[in-house]
């Protein structure tokens, strides 16, 4: 017995022509404001309509032009559709705020806009049937210079109408089908939606991003927006929408559209010819006759902070068809509006599942979430401030405190956070060679200094931040792992956290936990920035252009200061010399410290946000990424003068390590790198300042950095209980004089500059008299003494050590 038929309650008939009334009378707002401009009959030259007769001759066309647009005014998808029926665009995307729009301004009841977000996939064929019926004419018909399937389409199109007025109207017999062409087959364009934005008082649940794992059954032919990380990414393979055969009997073409994931080839022949003289023709395919559109299957997997604990990441398969493709990468955080549809499983899957079907996203529109530097658009008001506050000078310290304000502390680290995220110049030689722009940062301390925090705020900000811990990632892990691809069944690579990280920042925890066969895939990534591959007769090489921010616990769990630095770190000297910064955090006690750390954790803890600073702003993540691209726009260069000083201090510094190998300690060998990694700096400082050359404080402040980075060794030789400010300004000015900040000429006297010197301590928060006193102080005790007229400092060595040195051979 047949089932009952159910009158469908959807007018499918008045919604089309509703579509085919929105495509041609659609005006959207920016589009009017156009047009009202236009409207006071101001010229381009600025003149009124009483000196046309001046100018008549020879800018006729010109005006004939614009009156004829100012009578026929511009539209957004009829000017869509002509661009498509020109051929200059391939894509029509359709926004559903325009949709809800135009239903706002007309009265019925048809739903346009619900019952495209409810049914999408049907509604794409109602539209572009919408679509084929208000589609123009070309400005001009194709010729035999233009592409063959233009050529090929118009004689399409006009056999079709040919067909049309050939058939009788009066007997209502139907046209053979196989005498036209299916409209899948002549439309020269996509179709997709583009969802409707959440405003930012919209409470709507259903309008904002999902995460994978909230995708429930009933959203199955709903449009809906899903968010998540794209984990794979396969090749771009054509995908067959038409298939074209041609009759060897008769010689007829016969097409059959393909709309599911298998089809059955045709085989034999059903044209009228051959079934009236009987003969089953062979049929063959025609690939050039056929329609195929570019395909792409995307993996997206759940963000971390959307999976529940003791949960595994969801994941998602997402096909793009046409535009669509090649838009996501792997390691983008992607918004990807779709149809949820079904599949069922083929092939041997389908024996092994029994009722089970799968699930995809027909993808319909992308939006890049976390976006990279270069396609940061910056608004006015932004530039505003920025401006202003690049006046201050201040903009250093303020970016820095911005960097975790929660965690207390730890200024010079956030500083050089900071430059890490700015990163250097990369430079590209003639014959190829490339030498690394980025700057890479190891944090080596005890327990409870808010290290993962850290790592977990700067994975935050950089637009392609990936986490990572050492016990968690194994070196194909890291690096790339040999995949069999589910659709095509070929060997394909698979991108690890350092691939995904490309153009971002990997941070990897727990540094000290990996294995030592894993961490040696990271040292060609950290300095030729490539991976190489040779696995399953696949051998290339990838792009891993990222900065290594990694966080180590010393060798005991706690740093031992009874033993060298070397035994503490337990790193190999390949690995460390890699690292442009490395900071040897120590947890020491101290009771002002220690009680200003207490204040801190605990209006944090009762408050839920940073303490507000004494003098100063604070910014947001976002707002530092935005500070972030402006200054990553700029490629500063290093000019002469700066250069020599910059030899001088590399040079001081090659002395410094060889007096500390002799008394146990030097953890960290001065190289080249050393060198390089000074220059890193130095250009992301030049940066931040949004300028075109490095200057001499530029390279101050990043050997001051890199001194710091070993000052907590030190504090040990220093006299704990005595904190007057000149102990505190002595030190000071012996890590500038250690690390060559504020130095004179090439700094090969040894001399400090007493202005710069002053300039410096005074930053730090200390007053001239309380300078002043200190310089009499151990000038006194013959520490130190002025020269060259009170401009010039010098320290008062005990003996030759340095001429003696000269004469070593290094």
């Amino acid at each position: 017995m047949a089932l009952y038929t159910y009158p469908t309650l959807v007018h499918y008939g008045e919604q089309q022509t509703a579509f085919e009334d929105f495509l041609k009378t659609f005006k959207s707002t920016t589009v009017e404001a156009a047009d009202q401009l236009e409207g006071l009959n101001i010229g381009d030259d600025g003149l009124s309509d009483e000196y046309d007769f001046m100018d008549e001759d020879d800018d006729g066309a010109e005006r004939a032009r614009r009156q004829a647009r100012d009578r026929n005014p511009k539209q957004k998808y009829v000017q869509m559709l002509q661009d498509v029926a020109d051929r200059v665009r391939s894509e029509i995307q359709i926004d559903l705020d325009d949709l809800d729009t135009y239903e706002k301004g007309h009265e019925g009841e048809l739903k346009l806009v619900s019952s495209i977000e409810q049914n999408a996939n049907h509604y794409i064929e109602v539209f572009a049937r919408a679509v084929d019926k208000v589609m123009p004419e070309p400005a001009r018909d194709p010729t035999f210079k233009d592409d063959v399937l233009d050529i090929i389409m118009s004689q399409r199109s006009k056999r079709n109408e040919h067909m049309r007025e050939s058939q009788p109207q009066d007997d209502g017999a139907q046209i053979v089908p196989d005498s036209i062409f299916p409209p899948a087959l002549t439309r020269r364009y996509t179709l997709n939606f583009k969802p409707r934005m959440p405003s930012g008082s919209s409470s709507d649940r259903s309008s904002k991003a999902l995460a994978v794992r909230n995708v429930r059954g009933d959203h199955l032919g709903h449009l809906i927006t899903v968010r998540g990380i794209a984990t794979r990414v396969s090749d771009v393979k054509p995908s067959v929408q038409v298939n074209a055969y041609s009759c060897d009997r008769c010689g007829s073409e016969i097409f059959q559209p393909v709309t599911t994931k298998q089809f059955t080839p045709m085989v034999e022949c059903p044209s009228e010819d051959c079934k009236r003289n009987n003969t089953k023709g062979s049929l063959f395919l025609s690939t050039r006759a056929s329609k195929f559109l570019p395909f792409q299957e995307v993996k997206i997997q759940e963000m971390a902070d959307q999976v529940p604990v003791g949960h595994i990441p969801r994941m998602l398969t997402i096909h793009c068809h046409g535009a669509l493709v090649r838009q996501i990468n792997p390691g983008d955080v992607v918004d990807v509006a779709g149809i949820f549809l079904p599949t069922p499983y083929t092939g041997f899957k389908a024996i092994r599942a029994g009722l089970l079907t799968d699930t995809y996203l027909e993808a319909q529109y992308v939006n890049q979430h976390k976006k990279a530097y270069d396609d940061i658009v910056l608004a006015q008001p932004t530039l505003r401030r920025m401006n202003e506050l690049e006046r201050s000078g201040q903009l250093y310290e303020y970016l820095s405190r911005s960097i975790a304000p929660e965690i207390f502390g730890h200024v010079d680290v956030k500083k050089a956070l900071l430059l890490q995220l700015i990163g250097g110049v990369t430079k590209e030689m003639g014959d190829g060679m490339r030498i690394r722009g980025d700057i890479n940062i190891c944090l080596m301390g005890d327990p409870g200094v808010a290290k993962s925090q850290l790592l977990k705020y700067i994975t935050k900000v950089a637009p392609r931040g990936v986490y990572t811990t050492g016990r968690g990632s194994s070196g194909v892990g890291l690096t790339a792992a040999v995949m069999r691809d589910p659709v095509t069944d070929e060997m394909v690579l698979e991108g690890g956290a350092l691939v995904l990280a490309d153009n971002g920042m990997c941070c990897i925890d727990e540094f000290d936990k990996m294995d030592d066969s894993d961490r040696t895939a990271i040292h060609e990534v950290m300095e030729q920035q490539t991976i190489s591959i040779s696995k399953a007769g696949i051998t290339t090489t990838l792009n891993a252009r990222t900065s290594i921010l990694a966080a180590a616990n010393p060798l005991y769990g706690r740093y031992n200061p009874r033993i060298s630095p070397v035994e503490n770190i337990n790193l190999p000297a390949a690995l460390l010399s890699r690292f442009d910064v490395l900071f040897l955090i120590l947890d020491t006690p101290s009771r002002d410290s220690d009680e200003e750390l207490a204040r801190h954790v605990t209006y944090v803890h009762m408050n839920n946000k940073h303490p507000e600073p004494a003098g100063g702003v604070i910014f947001s993540p976002a707002e530092v990424r935005q500070w972030v691209a402006r200054a990553r726009s700029f490629r500063p260069t290093v000019p002469q003068e700066v250069s020599d000083y910059m030899v001088g201090a590399y040079v001081r510094m090659r002395q410094q390590q060889k007096r500390d190998e002799g008394s146990k300690k030097q953890f960290t060998h001065t190289s080249p790198r050393t060198l390089l990694g000074v220059l890193r700096l130095s250009q992301a400082l030049a940066r931040l300042r949004f300028a075109e050359t490095v200057i001499t404080e530029d390279v101050d402040e990043a050997l001051r950095l890199t001194e710091v980075s070993k000052a907590s060794l030190y504090a040990d030789d220093r006299n704990r209980d005595d904190h007057t400010p000149s102990s505190k300004i002595y030190h000071l000015i012996r890590g500038m004089a250690a690390s060559g900040a504020a130095a004179v000429g090439d700094g090969s006297r040894g001399e400090l500059d007493l202005r710069r010197v002053r300039e410096r301590v005074l930053a730090k928060g200390f007053t001239d008299d309380q300078f002043e006193q200190a310089i009499d102080e151990y000038a006194l005790l013959d520490v130190w003494q002025t020269a060259a007229e009170g401009t010039r400092l010098v320290f008062i060595e005990a003996g030759d050590e340095d001429e003696n040195m000269d004469d070593d051979d290094f």
